[in-house]
Formats: C-alpha cells, structure tokens, sequence
C-alpha cells in the first residue's frame, strides 16, 4: 500500500500528463481527484473544498471582467490599431511595434492571451502586406505579450504572486514582472535581429497599411466618451494598486460596476469573453495541490526537484523542467500552480539559493516555450498568419522555437538569476 504523500503525488502527475496529452478539462479532473485522494486518506470533503483558493478566484474574475469589458467596448482595439499606423512602413521597426504593443497591452491588465489574440491578426495582415516572415512577427507578438504576463494586474500575474503569497513569498511582485520582462526582451529581440531582422532595418513599404478591421473599412475607430471612460477607470485601477494598496480583485470588480453604471461596457457580452477555463484550471489545480500540502506530498515533490539539482544548477534545471512540461500544458493553469508552492523547501533543501531566484526561474522557464505551436499564443499567430505563408513550415519553426527555448531558458536563467543574480535582492 502507498502512504498518501505518494498517492497524492500520483494524482498530480496523473493531472500533468492528461493536460499533456487529452483534451479534458484538467481543473475539474484535479478537483476530482482531489477528492478521491482525501477518501484514500481519510481526509473528509469540507476539508478538501476548503483548499478552494476564493481570494485567487475573486481576484481572477475581477480582473478579467474589467478587461472583457474594454476589449468588448472596442477600447483595446482602437489602442492597437491606432499604433499600427503610427509606424508608416518602416518594415523593421513594425515587428519590434507588435513587440512594445503587445507587452503595454498584456501589462495593464488583459494578459498575454487576450493581448496575443488583439494583437496577431493585425500584425500578420501589416507582415504579409509589407514581406516580413510571419515567424519573426509571431515571436516578436507572442514574446512581447509574455514580458508582460506577469505584471501584478495581470492574470498571470495575479496567479504567480497569490501562490507565492500563499507559501510565504510576499512583496515579489516587481522582482517577477521585471525578471520576466529582461529575460523575453532579451531573447526576443537577439532572435529578431539574428534571424532576420537586420536585413529588414533597411526595408520600407510605401503603399498604405491597411489594419484588418481598421481605417480602411468604412467603421469609425476614433476615440469615444465610452473609450476615453474605460481607459480613465483602467488607470485609476492601476494607480490605486500601485500607490495607494488597493486590492487588485476588489478595485477591478468596482471599476466594472463603474463601466456598467455609466453604460458604457456590456456586461454579459464582457462575462462570455471572461477565460473561464483557465480561471477554473488555476483554481482546480490549486485544489489538489492543498490537498498534497495537507498530506506530504508536496514535501516529498520538493524531495525529488531538490535531488535532481544542486544550488548552482538549480535555476537551470527548473527553468527546463518547467519549460518542457509547458510546452504541452497550460504554463499559468497547470505548470506554475504546481511548481510555484515548492519554491521554499527548495530553497531551504539547497541552501544558499534565493527563493525569488527559483520562482523566477519557473516563471521565465515556463512562459519562454509558449510561442511553440502548441501553445496558445503560438496557435492564435497561426491562425492569422496571411495565406501567402506555409502553414506547415511556420507550424514546424514555432514547434522548433519552443523545443529550443528550453535549453535557451536554461541558460538564460543560469546566467541571469545563478551568475550575475539579476533582480534577485
């Protein structure tokens, strides 16, 4: 017979692997399991749905529901489209545009999806217009959205920094959101002018840019009262949060009330483009993970990742493993909320080695990969990706991208976090 350390283990990895390989909801499995796990150990129902993380869960809706609401207004699109035709041609400058664009974007609040899934399909109509490889455009889109994942209003952020709050790393929230940002801005932009994009510096289209959705139809997309409303309530949220302590989850349901009250944001369209699945993903996960907490398998999980490192490969060897798993699971569903809670004991196992280096080697490590073709943000540049392009030959450069982002994960992290200590103290 199995302790219930062991079998719980057993049941995260079973969560692992189905989110690796069948498309079933892995949230709602992990919160089954879950409760399997607490019959095998004695451990009664109430006590397993009581790891249900409502603070998270709260924070999640409110934050996602006030960025549906822009992005159903139109607000977010007409910030876009309106910095795309600022560029005029400049074949070079464009890609790095969709890079800063799509950081702003995931870093005020809707996150690196929503901002991926504005973002690419006019960044791959501009780059089949002007001849720019859709592959330089879509590791410029999908990198510039993750350096912006984990700012502390985002919903990647939100999750990163309530599971490191919950185990007792509290005031990290610039250390990540920064690391994060260096290291993809770093990659991204050496892999755009190593693979390309110096020879595009020198490029410039002369015809008109036409933006799909955009200035050429015959939809007025200047600025309204209801746009300038929602972008005055976005900043007041951020202000709040960073100056004055609001609470991010509380702040975000109150401006949507706002939003709603002043008619100026649909809130049923706004609920029905809320990431449910994700939101339920954390949160499920985030259920099972309690419940190894409450039976040691977390420390026994910690065990395994301590054996496998020493305190100068540490940060290598988890920015791998994490990055390898992410590229065929959910990074801010799945992967983070099951290796983030392990970040103390393995910092105390190793000794010597700071928390904020190991989580931000699992935070870099885990996002760098999701440009590959099976992820999300990899699979919305595809799908916009102009019909002049080869789908099966992009399908197989993102593919190869993320692969080898592990290994570029690795030592980007190594350097950063273990040698030069970057964003660590």
């Amino acid at each position: 017979m199995f302790d219930a350390a062991t079998v719980s283990l057993l049941a995260l990895l079973v969560a692992i692997v189905v989110s690796c390989t069948i498309r079933l909801h892995v949230g709602f499995l992990a919160i089954a399991l879950a409760w399997l796990v607490g019959l095998y150990a004695g451990i009664g129902p109430n006590q397993v749905m009581a790891g249900f993380p409502t603070r998270l869960f709260l924070t999640l809706a409110g934050v996602t529901l006030l960025f549906s609401q822009a992005q159903a207004n139109g607000t977010l699109d007409r910030i876009a489209r309106r910095a795309v035709l600022y560029c005029k041609g400049n074949a070079g400058v464009i890609p790095m545009m969709f890079f800063v664009l799509a950081f702003v974007l995931a870093s005020i609040g809707p996150g690196n999806i929503a901002s991926t899934a504005i973002i690419a399909p006019m960044a791959m109509a501009v780059a089949g217009q002007v001849g720019i490889p859709a592959f330089l455009v879509a590791i410029m889109v999908g990198n510039g959205a993750n350096a912006g994942s984990l700012s502390p209003i985002a919903p990647t952020g939100v999750i990163v920094n309530g599971i490191m709050s919950d185990v007792g790393l509290v005031g990290f929230e610039w250390h990540n959101y920064l690391n994060n940002m260096a290291a993809h801005t770093v990659i991204a932009f050496g892999a755009y002018f190593l693979l390309g994009g110096l020879k595009l510096m020198g490029k410039r289209h002369t015809g008109a840019l036409e933006v799909p959705g955009g200035e050429s139809d015959a939809t007025d997309w200047s600025f309204t009262r209801d746009h300038y409303v929602t972008m005055a309530v976005i900043f007041a949220l951020i202000v709040g949060v960073i100056f004055f302590g609001v609470n991010i989850g509380m702040g975000a349901f109150t401006g949507a009330i706002l939003l709603s009250l002043f008619k100026v944001g649909d809130e049923l369209k706004a609920v029905n483009l809320m990431p449910w699945r994700v939101i339920m993903m954390v949160c499920g996960v985030t259920v099972l993970i309690s419940l190894l907490d409450e039976t040691g398998g977390l420390d026994l999980f910690t065990q395994l990742l301590a054996g496998m490192s020493t305190p100068d490969s540490v940060t290598a060897v988890i920015a791998f493993s994490t990055g390898f798993i992410s590229i065929y699971s959910s990074t801010s569903g799945v992967v983070l909320p099951a290796m983030l809670p392990t970040v103390p004991g393995l910092s105390e196992a190793l000794g010597g080695v700071e928390p904020i280096a190991i989580a931000s080697a699992m935070n870099v490590g885990g996002h760098l990969v999701d440009v590959s073709a099976l992820s999300t943000l990899g699979a919305l540049c595809m799908a916009a990706a102009p019909k002049t392009e080869d789908p099966r030959a992009l399908f197989n450069k993102l593919m190869a991208w993320g692969l080898s982002m592990t290994v570029v994960g690795a030592v980007v992290c190594y350097l950063l976090f273990t040698v030069l200590k970057i964003g660590i103290s």
